[in-house]
């Protein structure tokens, strides 16, 4: 409830939606808001749907209507939460309905993963909000790095160079200036008994972020025995008691277990469990990492460290770029 100067009120009840939604669903949401609140409504950044309304009677009918709503199999089709200390809904990238570079889906285990831990969605019985993000590559269009748990897919493997198509289908000068670490050079190489225009991928340099195949398709990057995802945790926005912050990658790999990805779920799960248990009130996740240390945050967590979790970026501006608001001088 937000209330205004002259003592007016306006009360906002959330729902989680999906990134995508069929035109049916959006047509039953403009319907809700045509019944209740004049007309308006409004999406967020987190694929959240806010119904608004003036008064408290207005409020309680609106609530009832959309916990009446189902889909046949019983799901709401608009479950309200996501507010105050509680997990919001999940913003993540496109996956495998609408990318080429992806190491692991989107949509599949966000519902996934909001299934498992839906009672902290619809509850607010957590330290303080948690923001939850998925991206299914490295190019991260999602808001993994400053989420308080993000998962991010990862090709494991440099990709393909299709010789049989390449020089027809690609622009070459353009796939070598695609790649940010310079691994990709032109070369010429034989393909059936012909010299041919290709290039040649320095695998030691690969950062396997596909954006060579966004360039050239014969350049495919996907492998379903290298491709999976790891757990980004500690990430933030807000300047509120710390300074925003970047997640740090506490599981290395797990594997792609479609359809309902068991492995990455319990593993989600068990992380906010632990969190609940031992953080203090307002506390982030990231706060509460960096207060009994990350050796302790390994140790309660019981994920395994390896040499694969160890920061080893060297650009000082990690550290030295103004990254809030509290400045000091």
């Amino acid at each position: 409830m937000h209330v205004a100067e002259n003592g007016e009120k306006c009360f906002t009840v959330r729902c989680g939606a999906a990134r995508l939604m069929s035109v049916s669903l959006i047509r039953e949401a403009c319907d809700i808001a045509d019944k209740h609140c004049g007309g308006h409504l409004r999406w967020t950044t987190r694929n959240n749907i806010e119904f608004m309304v003036d008064n408290e009677a207005a409020m309680k009918a609106l609530v009832a209507d959309l916990k009446d709503r189902k889909f046949a199999g019983g799901s709401n089709k608009f479950p309200i939460g996501g507010t105050g200390a509680a997990i919001s809904n999940m913003i993540h990238t496109q996956g495998w309905v609408h990318c080429h570079t992806p190491a692991m889906d989107a949509s599949g285990p966000v519902k996934a993963v909001m299934d498992e831990v839906f009672d902290y969605f619809q509850s607010m019985k957590l330290p303080a909000p948690i923001r939850l993000a998925l991206a299914c590559c490295l190019n991260m269009c999602g808001a993994v790095h400053a989420s308080d748990i993000g998962i991010v897919g990862i090709h494991r493997k440099p990709p393909i160079v299709d010789n049989e198509v390449l020089d027809n289908v690609c622009e070459i000068p353009l796939a070598v200036a695609a790649c940010p670490t310079g691994a990709i050079k032109p070369t010429k190489t034989e393909f059936d008994g012909k010299k041919i225009n290709s290039v040649s991928v320095n695998e030691d340099r690969c950062m396997y972020c596909g954006n060579c195949y966004t360039m050239c398709p014969a350049l495919p990057l996907a492998d379903y025995q290298g491709d999976g995802c790891v757990i980004m945790v500690g990430g933030k926005v807000s300047n509120r008691i710390s300074m925003p912050k970047l997640a740090k990658v506490v599981v290395a790999y797990i594997p792609n277990e479609p359809p309902r990805w068991p492995t990455l779920t319990k593993a989600i799960k068990h992380i906010i469990e632990v969190y609940s248990k031992n953080a203090m009130k307002y506390e982030r996740v990231g706060e509460w990492a960096e207060r009994i240390g990350w050796e302790k945050f390994f140790e309660l967590t019981g994920l395994e460290f390896t040499h694969h979790l160890i920061d080893d970026f060297r650009d000082p501006a990690y550290y030295t770029w103004r990254q809030s608001t509290q400045f000091k001088f």
